[in-house]
């Protein structure tokens, strides 16, 4: 039983001690990162709602993070998670990809929103699920988003 209290013990000391190790956050100002992509893409309000509501959280410089991000080990799978989702696709860097993968990008999206794949169920625990409607809404504008694309693609090709 000793053993047991001592174990309990030094685990209760890892946590209060992890929650002096600081994690950056992925914080800019209120969305001008993404406002690029948006004006590019010709991103209507609907769509900028969901984008924001259920994307930019982990693929762009604008985290909206929930009240236990400020708490450990949490802290720490949020800012992997984030970290990891814009190494995929950062819509705050969408200036530096060039036209290919841009499309490809937005080919991507439209998988993997229709695939279920997106967004994450862990995410969708806490900020609730995107319903069918704004999926089909998502998908509709990313086919036609693409097709700005198009037309470069076809010059790079000749």
């Amino acid at each position: 039983m000793k053993f047991i209290k001592t174990i309990l013990i030094i685990l209760l000391v890892a946590l209060i001690v992890i929650q002096f190790i600081p994690v950056e956050k992925n914080i800019q100002d209120n969305y001008t990162s993404v406002v690029a992509f948006e004006a590019e893409t010709n991103m209507p309000e609907n769509i900028k709602a969901i984008m924001r509501k259920d994307c930019y959280d982990c693929h762009s410089n604008q985290t909206v993070y929930p009240w236990y991000a400020q708490i450990a080990p949490a802290n720490f799978f949020l800012a992997d998670h984030v970290e990891e989702g814009k190494e995929h696709l950062n819509f705050s860097g969408w200036n530096e990809y060039s036209a290919k993968r841009k499309d490809h990008k937005l080919d991507e999206l439209i998988e993997e929103v229709e695939e279920g794949e997106m967004p994450l169920e862990s995410y969708t625990w806490v900020h609730g699920t995107i319903t069918e409607e704004e999926k089909e809404s998502l998908i509709s504008w990313a086919k036609l988003a693409r097709q700005v694309y198009t037309p470069q693609l076809q010059t790079t090709k000749q």
